[in-house]
Formats: structure tokens, C-alpha cells, sequence
């Protein structure tokens, strides 16, 4: 097992077992949030990097497969080649293993995310039996955490189809809403509202916008907090509130928008966030017309230092092996 470093926590890679994950601390939202709703209204013109602490909230990322079929245009996954579905047994290896290294015994918020690399509705069964079941008692048995929240990010591949999709959605909301009480998170990657222009985004491997707005009519109301629709931005980003509109639901949905990570694909495919860590205006033309039709939104910005450690999704570092 390699530990690399990073400047807010470290990231793990097994090479043997083909498997990447990480902890990091976290700024403070104050400090890398604007949503308006949270009462969070300072524009982010730029996230000055500073010490973390991981008692305040610790932030464990997983890899849910062992590289990832999908192939995204901005994700550097793909490179590790395809090597199947990471076991329950390797999920909660995963995490124990980010605990004991960070070597932290209290946290107020213990986020988990399903993000390092896979497709986590591509490996549903593992995945939601390892949270409905395990994942609770396990970080209880390492560590004191408050608050226990995983994070479900999907790209609602295309080979799954609508009913299957449709079946696992509503099983974590119920895990969300019933085992966790609301604290846990949905996440769609709608990316554009332009069918076009996500095709090409995700190489034709996501369901329509249409099917992902069926889909999502029918998962139950979020207790708690409401699901997301993610949107990495860039300048080309088709992201119209009318079509948003008609295709979700904002009592269920809030919208989320970030820049793109700067991995080595999105770098090569020209898919740049310009001045995205440095000047809000690139947010602010798809945040207000939004915030102006009642949609809640967060706008979360990493910093610079971040993004060059890698710490975000869409990066893999063992294909530098």
C-alpha cells in the first residue's frame, strides 16, 4: 500500500487489490460555500488554504470499483482499466483503513464519499447492503463520530436502464431518509441541461435527461437534506433554468455547482474551468438566473492546492504506477 501526502489529509492506493481512497479535513463551509439559502452569501473569490481540522469534520473518499467503465471525458478513472466491482469486505477495508490512518478518535461530521473511482449504482448491491448494514457500527467501533453521512454520486449509466435505476435510487432514499435520518446525500451528474452536450460529456453512456426526470419523480421526498444536481461548470456549460425547471422538482432538488477538476483528461479534452479559483463570475452567470426562479443553490469551490493534490473526483493516481 502507497500513502501519498497531501496538504489537507492523504490519499492510499493497492495496487494489488486495485484499489484508491483518502481522507482530507475541510475548510469550514464559511470559507468555500456560497448558497443563499444557508444564509452562506459571500461571493468565493478564491479558497485561501489553511490548516484543516479533522474534529471538525473529516471527509473519507472510496473507490466503489476497481477503475470505471464509464469513460467521462473529464475523468482520469477510466486510464486504470476496468477490473471489476470492489467487494462489501473492500469497502469497509477502505474505510478502516482512512480512519486508522488519519489517526483521528472524534469527529463532528464524518462524511463518506462514494467517489474516488466507479460507478457506485454499477456495484448497487454491495454498496447499499455496506451502507444500510455496516457502515454505522464500523466507524462507531474506530472512532466517536456526531454525524454519519455518506454521499451517493451517480452518473445514471445508460446500461443500467430506467426501472433498474429507478429501483436502486429509491432503495438509498430510503436508507437515507429511514437508517440515516435524512443525514445523507443523493447526488445526480446532470452536467448540462443540453442533451447534446452531455452525451458528448459522458460518451453516451448516461440515460436522457427525460428518463433521469422520470426517474426522479418518483423517489420519495428527501427527509432531511434534498438531493442534488451536480453541474462542473465551464464556459461552454449549458445550464438554462426553464429547462431545469420542467424537468425536476425544487421541493426535492437543489442545484450544485463546482468547477471542473483539473485532471489530465479533462486538461487533454480542453474542458477547463477558466478563472474558476479565483473569480466568482464564472459562477455567477448560471447561480443568479437560478436563485431568481427559487432554486436553492450551492456554489462549492476548492482551492487551488486542493485540486493539485488531487484530492477531487475524477482523479486516479495509480495509473502513475
Amino acid at each position: 500500500m502507497k500513502e501519498f501526502k497531501t496538504r489537507t489529509g492523504a490519499i492510499y492506493c493497492d495496487e494489488e487489490k486495485t484499489l484508491e481512497w483518502l481522507y482530507v479535513g475541510d475548510y469550514g463551509k464559511e470559507n468555500n460555500l456560497k448558497a443563499d439559502f444557508l444564509g452562506l452569501t459571500k461571493e468565493i473569490n478564491g479558497v485561501e488554504h489553511k490548516n484543516v481540522d479533522l474534529s471538525k469534520k473529516m471527509v473519507v473518499t472510496i473507490s466503489t470499483q476497481k477503475g470505471c467503465p464509464m469513460k467521462c471525458m473529464f475523468c482520469d478513472c477510466p486510464k486504470v482499466g476496468y477490473k471489476g466491482n470492489v467487494s462489501r469486505a473492500e469497502l469497509l477495508y477502505e474505510v478502516i483503513n482512512a480512519i486508522r490512518s488519519s489517526k483521528c478518535k472524534h469527529t463532528e461530521r464524518f462524511n463518506l464519499h462514494l467517489a474516488r473511482m466507479g460507478e457506485p449504482s454499477l456495484n448497487a448491491k454491495n454498496v447499499l447492503d455496506f451502507l444500510q448494514y455496516d457502515l454505522i457500527d464500523f466507524v462507531k467501533d474506530e472512532m466517536k463520530a456526531d454525524v454519519i453521512h455518506p454521499v451517493f454520486t451517480t452518473m445514471m449509466p445508460k446500461v443500467l436502464g430506467s426501472e433498474e435505476l429507478n429501483e436502486i435510487l429509491t432503495r438509498f432514499c430510503n436508507i437515507k431518509n429511514l437508517k440515516y435520518k435524512g443525514e445523507a446525500g443523493l447526488q445526480l451528474s446532470i452536467n448540462s441541461t443540453n442533451e447534446e452536450q452531455r452525451n458528448k460529456l459522458f460518451r453516451g453512456r448516461s440515460l436522457s435527461l427525460k428518463k433521469i426526470s422520470e426517474i426522479a419523480r418518483n423517489l420519495p421526498m428527501p427527509i432531511g437534506r434534498k438531493y442534488t444536481l451536480n453541474f462542473p461548470v465551464t464556459k461552454e456549460t449549458i445550464l438554462d433554468a426553464d429547462t431545469l425547471n420542467n424537468l425536476f422538482d425544487k421541493n426535492k432538488f437543489i442545484v450544485k455547482i463546482t468547477p471542473i477538476h483539473e485532471t489530465k483528461e479533462a486538461i487533454l479534452n480542453g474542458i477547463e474551468t477558466d478563472e474558476g479559483y479565483y473569480s466568482y463570475d464564472v459562477y455567477n452567470q448560471f447561480e443568479k438566473p437560478l436563485v431568481e426562479q427559487g432554486w436553492d443553490v450551492i456554489v462549492f469551490v476548492p482551492s487551488k492546492e486542493e485540486d493539485e493534490d488531487r484530492i477531487t473526483c475524477g482523479n486516479a493516481l495509480l495509473i502513475n504506477k
